[in-house]
């Protein structure tokens, strides 16, 4: 039988899976399988047989490089015994803590723990804790836990933090060489309230009969962070800004993202700038890029920008008189370019996002409606032409760098969107090849549906995920043929090689990679290191996206908590094997309703149709189906808020189905609530199966970026 080495991902059910990176299906392993190894290890394996659904199985033949991550856990002692629990419920072993080793740790406080015996076939593993991070209830603890259980670089090495401070505090003259002087252009930003680092800023005025001269200036990271040097190495390592809840684990050391890279208002500030001609159907006919040296004259808020752009007499205008006719000509320049997207096809799809609001304590407050107003898409369609013409110009140059590619959903997906928008009794007429056109017209034929968000999510899911890489494939979502990353190199490490390779341009030269061991590499070489490097970045990124979510996880959990027994209606936001995700509608909180609250007999999941369809009664919860649910449990070491059927009459909860998406056989998702089967017992054999069932089948399930901005 084959032999395949890859990457072992535990599952919180004992078994795992061996992640080949493409290569091929996923590996099985059961769990017997799975005690000598752990979560994280790289493992040799071999395939044993191929299941009933096609799905190879394997053993595990040869720990081949055991996880570095830390081990996070909540220090127990039961019967004399102590023991670490972790955090990460996908390494499934408690790990055993000689007294001594305890470190003088609490039980209940949370810890990190270092191996000192790995697990085998018959033993636990063991170890000693190397820190105490605190009381479960601490503020701020999620965070701390989420950046030692994912692996994020969040203290700056000492080399970098002395490099950091030689930086001089302002501008030289030595700094403007070769620099086209701006400072005397309305160059402003426009960022969100709690905003602290400013990559952008921009200015437009009137070019020709007809259309626009638009800059974007971007801060000059590449000026001050060298290749090779401590601070590159950090950036690196990073590759990116990580967001948090009242918390930002930086790329750059504070005096860099905060201060001399930052375009804080009324100082100079050295940049990059993509200076365009656009034409007033939203072309861009021209453009060039040169450094340059800046001073913003105002930092503004969406909100504010939103305000003037609604009301050029109100007193937010009134205010900044002289920069307003500097906003309507960036309003201006910004429908043209909405013209050109409209025209391309690019999808927009109607998804809502959320912000967390936090109180002194780092505890959610409350968490509302993340509101994107017309300030926010004119800064998306200012950043976008950058980007683009940053593409074209490392494209015309045949220059290797980094590309930010998006894919077109595959057929297996577009078959699925079309099974599943067909259940929700819609005819999607979606061709092969599929184009971004397609998806975007389908958004808008659907935006005055009732379940618009639920239409739009799977429109959304059928997409891939964006990626870096040295091979330009396009980006299906945003329609273009050529995209990059340029805007953000604060905050993006993929922004800052792709400002270096411009400016190597820009004098003639070529950017060759040096630093993190890569040496000056040959043509063909080189674009296998730009591969690695695109590697290295898109993992760092759904590393970020991850930490983050598990810490939102946390926090709503937390909010939750002092919630059981309340009861809510909500909406079913996912079907899945073992049973319904579904969101509160009042606190945009998401959590399981299992398949075994949803009644004694066995449920069958269509995936195509998304739903869970009832064997005895027929009846069906698909998405979009408006439920009256109760908090029943939450987990706050799992993650996990689960949910039961509510019935504010004080009926049965597992025979009443309520409200729109729930139907009997044959009917459509989205009848009224239906009465169901009430004489069947909770420990009938169907109700073992779908426990049973629902055990077998779980799997956990499965950014625009800061400020909106992709």
């Amino acid at each position: 039988m084959q032999e395949l080495t890859g990457t072992l991902q535990g599952h919180r059910d004992g078994h795992g899976f061996v992640l080949l990176d493409g290569k091929g299906p996923d590996l099985y392993i059961p769990a017997n399988e799975m005690r000598a190894a752990l979560h994280g290890d790289v493992v040799r394996a071999r395939v044993v047989r191929i299941d009933k659904r096609g799905r190879p199985e394997g053993r595990i033949l040869e720990i081949v490089e055991r996880r570095k991550r830390p081990l996070i856990g909540r220090l127990l002692i039961e019967q004399g015994v102590w023991l670490v629990a972790p955090e990460d419920k996908r390494l499934g072993q408690d790990i055993l803590i000689p007294k001594p080793d305890t470190a003088q740790a609490r039980p209940g406080q949370v810890v990190a723990v270092e191996l000192t015996e790995v697990p085998t076939l018959y033993a636990q593993p063991v170890g000693r804790i190397t820190e105490v991070l605190g009381d479960i209830d601490d503020p701020g603890l999620e965070i701390e836990i989420a950046v030692r259980k994912y692996e994020v670089p969040y203290v700056f090495s000492p080399e970098t933090l002395a490099q950091s401070a030689k930086l001089p505090e302002k501008l030289r003259a030595a700094d403007l060489k070769g620099r086209v002087d701006l400072r005397d252009v309305n160059l402003v930003t426009i960022d969100g309230e709690d905003a602290r680092d400013f990559d952008d800023a921009v200015y437009c005025e009137p070019h020709g009969k007809a259309g626009w001269r638009l800059l974007v200036a971007i801060a000059d990271v590449s000026h001050y962070v060298k290749p090779g040097e401590a601070l590159d190495d950090d950036a690196f390592d990073r590759a990116t800004s990580v967001y948090f809840p009242r918390r930002v684990i930086p790329m750059l050391p504070e005096k860099l993202s905060n201060g001399l890279c930052s375009l804080n208002p009324e100082v100079e500030r050295l940049c990059m700038v993509c200076d365009m001609t656009v034409s007033s159907e939203g072309q861009v006919k021209a453009f060039q890029f040169y450094p340059a040296v800046m001073v913003s004259q105002a930092r503004f808020t969406y909100t504010e920008v939103a305000a003037i752009l609604g009301n050029t007499h109100g007193p937010e205008a009134q205010r900044r008189r002289d920069l307003v006719p500097a906003l309507l000509n960036l309003h201006g320049v910004y429908q043209a370019l909405l013209q050109a997207r409209a025209r391309r096809g690019a999808v927009d799809f109607d998804t809502p996002e959320t912000q967390i609001i936090c109180d002194e304590n780092g505890r959610i407050e409350r968490i509302v409606p993340r509101v994107r107003n017309e300030a926010h898409r004119l800064i998306e369609e200012c950043m976008l032409a950058a980007n683009v013409c940053a593409a074209e110009f490392i494209q015309q140059a045949e220059h290797p760098s980094l590309f930010r590619v998006h894919e077109g959903p595959t057929e297996e997906k577009r078959q699925t969107l079309m099974a599943s928008l067909r259940a929700l009794g819609l005819t999607p007429n979606l061709p092969d090849p599929l184009k971004p056109a397609d998806l975007q017209a389908l958004a808008e034929s659907t935006k005055n549906r009732p379940d618009t968000p639920q239409v739009h999510m799977l429109l959304l899911r059928s997409m891939q995920q964006a990626m870096y890489t040295p091979y330009n494939n396009g980006h299906f979502g945003l329609a273009y043929s050529a995209y990059t990353h340029f805007t953000s190199p604060i905050r993006r490490y993929p922004d800052l090689l792709v400002h270096r390779v411009i400016k190597a341009l820009l004098q003639g030269k070529r950017y060759a990679l040096t630093g993190h061991g890569r040496g000056k590499q040959a043509q063909a070489e080189a674009v296998q290191a730009w591969e690695q490097l695109g590697l290295h970045c898109s993992a760092n990124e759904r590393r970020a996206d991850e930490a983050s979510r598990d810490v939102e996880a946390w926090l709503k959990c937390r909010y939750m908590r002092d919630r059981l027994g309340e009861d809510f209606l909500g909406h079913v936001t996912s079907v899945a094997p073992f049973g319904l995700f579904v969101q509160l509608e009042s606190l945009f909180v998401e959590g399981l309703v299992h398949i075994t609250e949803l009644g004694g007999e066995y449920f069958r999941f269509d995936e195509a149709r998304q739903e869970l369809r009832g064997e005895r009664t027929g009846i069906r919860f698909g998405l979009g189906a408006r439920l009256h649910v109760q908090v029943s449990r939450v987990d706050l070491d799992g993650r996990r808020i689960e949910f039961r059927l509510f019935d504010p009459k004080g009926a049965d909860t597992k025979t009443i189905g309520f409200g729109k998406g729930v139907s009997k056989t044959g009917g459509k998702a989205g009848g009224p609530a239906v009465q169901r089967l009430k004489e069947v017992e909770a420990e009938s054999r169907q109700f073992k199966r779908a426990r049973q069932s629902a055990l077998r089948e779980s799997q956990p399930a499965g950014r625009k970026t800061k400020n909106g901005r992709r």
